[in-house]
């Protein structure tokens, strides 16, 4: 069974940093791309951050660009996802998410609240 489990969440002041970790079981991990996704209160999922499954190749949503830093270690299967300069808006739960056999498998996500 694919599972993902977040952690690393967290209540920070504006301008703060958090870093969310995401160990997956149950798959190759290092065989996979892997996503970040964030769901805010009353809005839809929307993805953050991917990284391609050697983590060379990565994505960020343009609100995230320059203040988050997705990475991996294969040998843990473990994701990351830095967050620096964190904003009210950022305020959201993440989700690190991986597709399986054309099946997107989402772990329960950790809350990050950005509140002075």
């Amino acid at each position: 069974e694919v599972q993902l489990q977040a952690s690393g969440g967290g209540l920070v002041q504006p301008g703060g940093s958090l870093r969310l970790s995401c160990v997956g079981s149950g798959f190759t991990f290092g065989s996979y791309d892997m996503t970040w996704l964030r769901r805010a209160p009353g809005k839809g999922p929307e993805g953050v951050s991917a990284i391609a499954s050697d983590g060379v190749v990565t994505y960020y949503e343009d609100s995230v660009t320059g203040r988050f830093s997705i990475s991996r270690d294969n040998a843990k299967n473990t994701l990351y996802l830095q967050m620096n300069s964190l904003k009210p808006e950022d305020t959201a739960v993440y989700y690190c998410a991986v597709v399986v056999d054309g099946t997107t498998i989402r772990g329960h996500g950790t809350q990050v609240t950005v509140s002075s």
